[in-house]
């Protein structure tokens, strides 16, 4: 068995893969890819990344590289903290260099949009014959990065692995905990962030607490639905992998997703919104995608489509709570198992 904690490579140096880097580096040599060389160069030479998390030092044995096949010659362990969108480009440019076995997980919370597969279905087409999983939880990158407490989960199939990465990302503020069921952990990370977008929506339109309360309890039902349909386990749902993201997303100023719908409630453009944006809104490309995925194991998700009518079809911000109000009657635990 490989030796996960001998070193490190995260692969993506947005605000989350830096945090997940800078905490690595604590437990194993780590090394952060970046796109841009000036930002690996400014991580690796003035432990800064001024582009994400500029208020936040990193650690001086973080090393960074633009090069992926720097980052990947030695590397035991690998994390992917790209967008979605750009998941499949860079694993396939990374294939390459990765030593047989090593194990891959996944950072990203979404769903590649034509194919509909989730990260770690990408990572076992691109990259078959290894350990695969995702690090999920409530896990805002600057709040962890200034140290404040929370848990997160790492769900891979291999035992050996989790056990060993949960060593490595596991700090005094950061507690980490195992589960073997990536598709409920992965499915619900992808999911909140289409949540978020129509939380974001009803604090945008003036709605109070109860709003806030009933909208989070309904899209986790939503969530609960469509991944046990596509092989989750229905308690990891009531977990951190799943209520416990998907409060933090909807309830927090950080979130992006939920900035994303509180501008669509003053009628803004979704392009126009997403263009001053610096990181990704996952909920905003996923949200069709997740539609996609329900209407094919005949799973209802009426939030998440008002969201995509929002973003997609023209449909007024100050609709979307009416239509979901007035929907038939039945029993609140309609659809769950």
């Amino acid at each position: 068995m490989i030796a996960v904690a001998t070193r490190i490579a995260v692969i993506g140096a947005g605000s989350w893969g830096t945090a997940v880097a800078a905490i690595a580096s604590n437990r194993a040599p780590t090394v952060l890819w970046a796109r841009r060389k000036a930002l690996a160069d400014e991580i690796a030479l003035e432990h800064r990344n001024r582009s994400y998390l500029a208020d936040c030092p990193l650690t001086e044995s973080l090393e960074a590289t633009a090069s992926l096949e720097e980052a990947l010659m030695d590397a035991t362990a690998v994390v992917m903290a790209v967008p979605s969108h750009g998941f499949r480009e860079i694993l396939i440019a990374a294939t390459p260099h990765l030593r047989p076995g090593v194990p891959v997980i996944s950072l990203t919370k979404g769903v590649e949009e034509v194919t509909l597969k989730r990260m770690t279905e990408v990572v076992a087409e691109v990259a078959p014959g290894r350990a695969v999983g995702v690090l999920t939880g409530p896990n805002l990158a600057k709040e962890v990065m200034a140290g404040q407490p929370t848990a997160s989960v790492v769900a891979t199939t291999d035992e050996g692995v989790s056990a060993e990465l949960q060593q490595v990302f596991t700090t005094r503020s950061f507690r980490v905990y195992t589960n073997d069921d990536v598709i409920g952990c992965e499915v619900a990370g992808a999911l909140k962030n289409v949540m978020a977008i129509a939380a974001g929506i009803a604090d945008g339109l003036g709605c109070g607490d109860n709003t806030r309360a009933a909208l989070i309890t309904r899209g986790l039902a939503e969530l609960t639905r469509l991944g046990v349909a596509l092989g989750g386990r229905s308690l990891t749902f009531s977990g951190l992998a799943g209520m416990g993201d998907l409060v933090a997303t909807c309830i927090s100023r950080q979130s992006r997703n939920r900035h994303v719908g509180e501008q669509l409630a003053k009628g803004r453009p979704i392009d126009e919104i997403v263009a001053e944006m610096k990181m990704v809104a996952e909920g905003v490309k996923t949200s069709r995608a997740v539609l996609e995925l329900a209407r094919g194991v005949n799973v209802e998700m009426p939030i998440a489509e008002q969201v995509v009518a929002v973003i997609y079809e023209g449909k007024r911000a100050e609709d979307v709570v009416p239509a979901l109000m007035l929907r038939e009657a039945k029993p609140e635990l309609h659809g769950l198992p």
